[in-house]
């Protein structure tokens, strides 16, 4: 009886022990609003006071957008992202980043993030990455049918990159807004602009957050092509620029994107840049896969690309 007790005991304590010092942020599965959402209270939990979490919005269907801060530095980074539904693995990368981070902040990073906190905002689009999912249940069921006929009728949602109503979240900003000509005229699942530039819940969140912390530089991650843009009407900090977009370049083995001269803007990193005068990456991840997101068999290998990428920035912001 007593032997039998003894190996219950060794194999709760082992199981115990194989939970505490369990991964948080899962990357064998599609990663979700629910997974996102629920992760960061566990990290909460864990890293307590070096982790500070934020609602900085809604979406239009009252999804939160969140965003975390690790460090205690009062010069800030930015990294956004899932402006797009298609794109969250892209949210997978930030919050194993941040997990990641948050574990060695004592032991190895407290000296730059101390002086220079990273700001996460880890999924942008939570409404557009539900509808990407196959989850358009929780939506209301007019908003079903509608989501329906911007999908062209599709039954399922792989292609999808807009939010909850339509619009384009990377086509909001204005940066040459009136110069996208090219897309739809009508919500749609893609392309969308808007009737204006910050007309969507989910671009005044992140841009009231912006003015509120300044950052000094800003990244969106995007999917796909493992390609990083960075030039866009950069005026006198076009070396500036460069010298930044290439040093993650060579860490990350992605090629420097060339837009053509009659590129025109709308992005979130084209406002940044024109806007504050300060560097902003597109990270574009993975290889190219079309109009859907990439599969979860290529995270292994972004991670190992871009596990650096946050606190180079971050140290680029100290100077």
């Amino acid at each position: 009886m007593f032997r039998v007790f003894w190996i219950c005991f060794l194999l709760l304590f082992f199981e115990f022990q194989t939970i505490a010092h369990a991964k948080i942020v899962q990357t064998n599965k599609p990663y979700t609003y629910g997974s996102m959402e629920n992760d960061l209270h566990l990290l909460k939990a864990k890293y307590k006071e070096n982790v500070e979490i934020r609602v900085i919005g809604y979406t239009h269907f009252g999804r939160k957008v969140s965003a975390v801060k690790l460090g205690k530095g009062e010069k800030s980074v930015l990294l956004v992202g899932a402006h797009h539904g298609r794109e969250w693995i892209t949210s997978m990368l930030l919050m194993k980043m941040l997990e990641t981070y948050s574990a060695d902040y004592q032991k190895d990073l407290s000296q730059i993030l101390n002086e220079v906190s990273i700001w996460f905002v880890p999924m942008l689009n939570p409404d557009g990455v539900t509808i990407q999912q196959n989850n358009i249940r929780e939506f209301p069921p007019d908003q079903q049918n509608r989501i329906m006929f911007m999908n062209e009728g599709w039954d399922h949602f792989i292609r999808w990159k807009a939010n909850g109503l339509g619009i384009d979240l990377n086509r909001q900003y204005p940066a040459d807004w009136e110069a996208l000509t090219d897309g739809p005229n009508v919500p749609s699942y893609q392309f969308y602009k808007g009737k204006s530039p910050f007309e969507a819940e989910e671009v005044i969140a992140l841009s009231n957050f912006v003015k509120e912390i300044k950052p000094l530089i800003a990244v969106s991650y995007h999917s796909a092509g493992r390609e990083i843009y960075w030039k866009y009407k950069n005026g006198e900090n076009f070396k500036r620029d460069r010298r930044i977009a290439k040093r993650i370049a060579k860490i990350t083995g992605y090629k420097l994107g060339k837009p053509p001269k009659e590129a025109v803007g709308g992005g979130f990193t084209d406002w940044f840049i024109t806007t504050y005068h300060r560097p902003a990456l597109t990270i574009e991840i993975s290889y190219l896969v079309g109009d859907r997101h990439p599969p979860l068999c290529v995270f292994k290998e972004e991670w190992k690309r871009n596990k650096n990428v946050g606190l180079v920035i971050a140290e680029e912001a100290k100077y």
